[in-house]
């Protein structure tokens, strides 16, 4: 004779499946938050790298911003966001930083607590563009002559520490001089 499953199987396969789904169903969810959080987590750092970038944007060249605190609110990806911005002196004269926090409108949080990112950036008038200036550290003044970052260029392919910006040679050295020049390939 034919034996068929019992109701107390049946019910018992049912629990199994209905926990099985159960946990199937938490584990997708958590990582559909997952995906929430890290795509709101991206919108809030390109906001602040844009409040960075609107803050540079409006200052002229050598001017800083003033040191302190701003907030504002704005709308950007189909969300209302909060950011606070904070300007605070360096140890460097003429350098400011700018930290940029920035966390969704809708999260009630105090100063300090429940921000999504924080972009710091520097800006001041002690930096100056490669290969445009002589930087003068501590007065914010720049002056001409021929600077790649790392000291003034003599022309022989030697770094010079100071301003020769005037163009002239200094005395010549004994033995070779390296060349900044690659030399040309020959043809086999």
């Amino acid at each position: 004779m034919a034996r068929g499953f019992t109701l107390i199987e049946v019910l018992v396969a049912l629990v199994i499946v209905a926990v099985g789904m159960a946990a199937l169903m938490g584990a997708l969810g958590s990582s559909a938050d997952t995906v929430n959080y890290m795509r709101d987590k991206t919108f809030a750092e390109w906001v602040a790298l844009n409040q960075l970038a609107n803050l540079r944007l409006q200052l002229q060249p050598g001017q800083v911003p003033a040191t302190g605190n701003t907030n504002g609110d704005l709308d950007y990806a189909g969300r209302s966001w909060h950011w606070r911005q904070e300007v605070v002196a360096t140890q460097v004269q003429g350098m400011e930083r700018i930290d940029v926090k920035v966390r969704p409108a809708e999260v009630k949080a105090g100063d300090d607590a429940g921000w999504f990112v924080t972009v710091s950036g520097i800006v001041g008038d002690a930096v100056a563009a490669p290969g445009s200036a002589t930087l003068s550290w501590g007065t914010g003044v720049t002056q001409p002559g021929n600077n790649n970052g790392l000291g003034t260029g003599n022309g022989t392919g030697t770094l010079q520490p100071g301003n020769n910006s005037t163009g002239t040679q200094p005395p010549a050295t004994q033995g070779p001089q390296p060349s900044l020049t690659a030399p040309k390939p020959t043809s086999p």
